[in-house]
């Protein structure tokens, strides 16, 4: 699918609780596409009354369904009927992600729905394979680990993957035998709605997976709060990360999984393999989502002498980006998900120049064919560690380009006081590389590559401000269960 008419895309709006559609519209906010700004549809703001209704359900499903209790092999055999039914939902799923969004018509039929799809896929086979285990104990006892599924999981997702972010959260939650309550942004609403009608047709019970609609200072904090919330998951800023971790411990502790920001250096040395490659694959990992991601590499630093080769090469790529509706074919520089986002990126950028930072390309709003806010990707040079650029993160297409002559020189750029999510590493000495792994704090290093592979393997967090436990992998499966220990006397 390429493109659609965005007039021909059927919204339905509400709360999904207990498998049933509701639409309680105590309080409301339109929801506006950010290709024009025009709003298309209004979702209802959950207020602390009907939190506590999807809670409740969701604790009864998890009681009474025997979702938790079910054969794990069953269990596992549900969850694939799921991820089924959302790939050969893409007609209908594509649309919805795409219309609110910021993320293309193309993108969204051939990698996010099919990445979401395969997401649930993945989990369902952890459900018979990883449980407890015997532990080494004296000879007349017998002990061992018992994995059990905490109960009720809020799940709060973002704007900047909608339907990719829920999946990371509710394909391990419903593996491991949890309810889940999704919160998904106020700005990208509807598209996790289809998945929860698409999950009870699988045969996932009424109200083990629920969704409300809000934002986060109203419902969100009433979800966290709540007493019947067993564990927190979000992805999200480090700011609201903060917000969410203050409000559990003031409810009662409950563990969490935080995605939180990131500023992610990429380091390119002198022999880093075919620089044009290099060029294209940062190029890429700034401007993909229009830098709307969290492990966006926003911080170039590379070795001084292919420094101007390498950002003039980027800067071509850059050029080749084609601002664009999400349901327009051809569109490769999707727009910023708000008029405030656009405008925040614009006021740090024309800061950071006023501070010394040189504009090489950019630096200002893109002319596109719709009057959505559009940002054109933009190569800041002449930066310093105080540069407002360089320490913020703006979740935009904004590149820094920093230069060094040494390794040690490299590292001691690439750390920041606050961030340290991912980081991208360059260069054809394997010595070298694996020393930077090492050295470098953060959570995913890559190496003569950036960004994720799509085989769900990899656990991803943050290390600092950046998040606290891991998404993905066996540990973001892990992380939905708790363990309890066993001790047996045989001698009895």
């Amino acid at each position: 699918m390429d493109q659609f008419e965005p007039s021909s895309v059927a919204i339905r709006s509400g709360h999904f609780i207990g498998g049933e559609w509701i639409d309680q519209r105590t309080a409301q906010r339109d929801v506006v596409r950010p290709s024009d700004g025009a709003a298309y549809a209004s979702v209802p703001i959950a207020d602390a009354q009907t939190v506590d209704r999807a809670v409740d359900n969701a604790s009864r499903a998890y009681r009474e369904s025997g979702w938790p209790r079910m054969a794990p092999r069953e269990r596992a055999r549900v969850l694939r009927r799921f991820a089924e039914l959302i790939a050969a939902d893409a007609g209908t799923l594509a649309p919805l992600e795409a219309i609110g969004s910021t993320r293309p018509i193309r993108e969204a039929y051939t990698w996010d729905v099919p990445f979401t799809s395969e997401g649930i896929r993945f989990y369902a086979e952890f459900a018979d394979k990883v449980g407890g285990e015997l532990v080494a104990t004296d000879h007349d006892h017998l002990g061992m680990t018992i994995a059990e599924p905490y109960g009720v999981v809020a799940a709060i997702a973002p704007w900047n993957f909608p339907l990719v972010m829920a999946s990371w959260k509710i394909g391990p939650a419903l593996a491991a035998g949890n309810a889940v309550v999704v919160k998904p942004s106020e700005m990208t609403p509807f598209s996790v709605l289809r998945l929860a009608e698409l999950a009870i047709e699988a045969g996932i019970p009424a109200g083990i997976f629920n969704v409300v609609q809000g934002d986060g200072a109203t419902t969100g904090d009433a979800l966290v709060r709540h007493p019947g919330i067993a564990k927190v998951t979000f992805t999200g800023s480090t700011r609201a990360g903060a917000q969410i971790m203050a409000a559990c411990a003031e409810s009662g502790t409950k563990p969490l999984t935080l995605e939180l920001g990131g500023k992610s250096p990429q380091l390119v040395f002198a022999d880093a393999p075919k620089i044009d490659e290099v060029a294209h694959r940062i190029a890429r990992a700034i401007s993909s989502n229009a830098g709307q991601v969290c492990v966006a590499g926003s911080r170039l630093l590379v070795q001084r002498a292919v420094a101007e080769e390498l950002v003039e090469r980027i800067g071509q790529a850059f050029a080749a980006l084609r601002a664009g509706a999400t349901w327009a074919a051809g569109t490769t520089l999707p727009p910023i998900v708000s008029e405030a986002q656009a405008a925040r990126i614009e006021a740090i950028v024309e800061r950071s120049a006023a501070q010394g930072a040189v504009v090489r390309c950019g630096g200002r709003r893109a002319d596109a064919a719709v009057p959505g806010a559009f940002y054109l990707p933009t190569i800041l040079t002449d930066v310093t560690p105080q540069t407002e650029a360089v320490r913020a993160e703006i979740f935009g297409p904004v590149l820094t380009v920093q230069t060094f002559e040494t390794e040690e020189e490299a590292l001691a750029l690439a750390s920041h006081p606050d961030y340290g999510l991912a980081a991208g590493v360059h260069t054809a000495d394997i010595g070298r590389a694996l020393r930077l792994v090492r050295a470098l704090e953060a959570g995913t290093v890559w190496v003569n590559r950036y960004g994720r592979t799509n085989d769900f393997a990899m656990p991803t967090g943050g290390y600092k401000r950046s998040g606290i436990g891991k998404d993905l992998g066996r540990l973001g499966y892990e992380a939905h269960l708790r363990f309890k220990s066993v001790l047996i006397d045989t001698r009895s």
